[in-house]
């Protein structure tokens, strides 16, 4: 009887104080997702670059924009942000980092930046364009959290080879096998299509297109974040500025999802893989001929349409863990030899008339002499993102394809994938076996760095998703 009237005194008190008996369930926990697009399309007269000679924008044919995506798992929270550019420095993401670390609560180390590769985008650290670029990806990130709803999140992929070829060939005419240095090289980029020159390809492709889905608790589409090897696709009138098949993909992809048209937005986005010798080029077969912006848009098109196939076969989750790991490496910089240097001298003496051993080589002098005057060694931003079974990874090269098969086959996670040219901008990075064939890409001045940078910084982030996967799980 005594333990009777003791219960009942116990309920009435914790009536009367108000408290819910229920309290002390613990809560459910709730996934949440935001997401939103900023332009960032920059003021006419800015230089197209993404070639040996810029030129001056003169018209925009459809608008730049920074993609964001928010997850609020309850415990953590991270973000991507895809930005319409050819490359952007490290110096330009973290002037907006900082304004988003004073307008928001995200944590700024846990959000992935990163450029798409378009080629008919201009400078991002322009004295003009850098303040506005800055203020569209804060802008994205603000929304993007001020957007943030209850949510479910799955994940997949699927192959599409026909869109993705190696630019790297091996070629029987040397001609096409000088480089600028006075040298012949094994393999050429980019060879004559439909060639009788042509042997085989010097490396694989990655054809799978990796996403992931968010979807609002009630199930309608909220945002999707594509991954896709294929550096670029082009075929953009000159001084036109466009997003390339970039922009494409995430306009098209909302309609297949059948996302509706309410406010927030859904919001579409593709971040460029690990397509350092890899492009939209058939060289095998030659390329058939399309109008201006036409290829660009059947590419988008069927990219877009093999993952909406792919994407209504995934399993969502109403929660998952997620994590973000940041970390640096410090990567020696090329220098050139005494060789390098005089061969360049005598090139350089010759009246500019004369005959080019290679019509870039006044080109790499100059790169050359940079990296000559220029400081010995630089320190480069590495990052690893969970999200459940799926691992992102970061690297702020143009890289090679090789790496991100790696990548993902030594993961330990079920799923993983590459962003590249992410937080930071450093040219190529080829693996230590390419760069004993030579090609545009390994040429010093394209390539800066050490030449088994590629190596190291494989290594340091399959120890950095190992430390993501064991500190997540617990």
């Amino acid at each position: 009887m005594k333990y009777v009237q003791f219960g009942l005194v116990v309920l009435w008190a914790l009536a009367f104080s108000g408290r819910d008996v229920r309290a002390a369930e613990p809560a459910a926990r709730v996934f949440r997702a935001g997401a939103a697009a900023a332009d960032i399309t920059p003021p006419l007269g800015e230089a197209v670059v993404g070639g040996f000679a810029p030129f001056p924008s003169v018209e925009v044919h459809d608008p730049l924009h920074a993609r964001c995506l928010v997850l609020d798992n309850g415990e953590t929270k991270i973000a991507w942000v895809i930005c319409d550019n050819l490359g952007i420095i490290a110096e330009v993401f973290d002037d907006a980092r900082q304004l988003i670390a004073k307008e928001t609560d995200l944590p700024p180390e846990n959000i992935l930046m990163a450029a798409t590769h378009t080629h008919s985008g201009t400078r991002a650290q322009s004295a003009k364009y850098r303040p506005l670029l800055v203020r569209g990806i804060a802008d994205a990130v603000r929304q993007a959290t001020e957007n943030l709803a209850p949510a479910k999140i799955g994940w997949g992929g699927i192959d599409e080879p026909s869109e993705v070829h190696n630019r790297r060939w091996f070629v029987s005419d040397p001609e096409l096998r000088r480089n600028p240095f006075g040298g012949i090289d094994q393999v050429r980029m980019n060879p004559p299509l439909a060639s009788d020159v042509l042997i085989k390809p010097a490396g694989p492709i990655d054809p799978e297109i990796s996403f992931l889905s968010v979807r609002t608790a009630d199930g309608k589409p909220l945002a999707l974040l594509a991954n896709y090897s294929l550096h670029y696709v082009g075929g953009v009138e000159k001084g036109e500025i466009s997003a390339d098949y970039f922009g494409v993909f995430s306009e098209k992809i909302g309609g297949l999802l059948h996302a509706e048209a309410t406010k927030p937005a859904f919001v579409g986005m593709i971040s460029n893989g690990t397509s350092g010798d890899i492009n939209n080029n058939n060289f095998r077969q030659g390329n058939k001929r399309h109008g201006r912006y036409e290829k660009m848009a059947l590419v988008a098109d069927l990219v877009a349409r093999r993952v909406a196939e792919a994407e209504a076969k995934i399993d969502y989750h109403d929660w998952v863990p997620l994590g973000s790991i940041r970390q640096e490496i410090t990567l020696a910089r090329r220098k050139p030899d005494q060789a390098m240097q005089d061969y360049f001298a005598r090139r350089l003496a010759l009246p500019a008339d004369a005959e080019p051993f290679h019509r870039y080589e006044r080109n790499y002098a100059a790169r050359v002499q940079q990296l000559l005057e220029g400081p010995d060694s630089v320190t480069v931003p590495l990052q690893a993102v969970r999200v459940g079974d799926l691992a992102i990874t970061a690297i702020p090269f143009e890289v090679f394809v090789e790496i991100g098969l790696e990548l993902k086959k030594k993961s330990p996670f079920g799923d993983n994938f590459t962003i590249e040219l992410a937080n930071d901008y450093h040219g190529y990075l080829p693996t230590s076996a390419q760069h004993k064939l030579g090609g545009y890409e390994t040429w010093m001045g394209t390539n800066r760095v050490q030449l088994d940078a590629a190596e190291r910084i494989t290594a340091q982030l399959l120890e950095m998703l190992a430390e993501l996967k064991a500190t997540s799980d617990k």
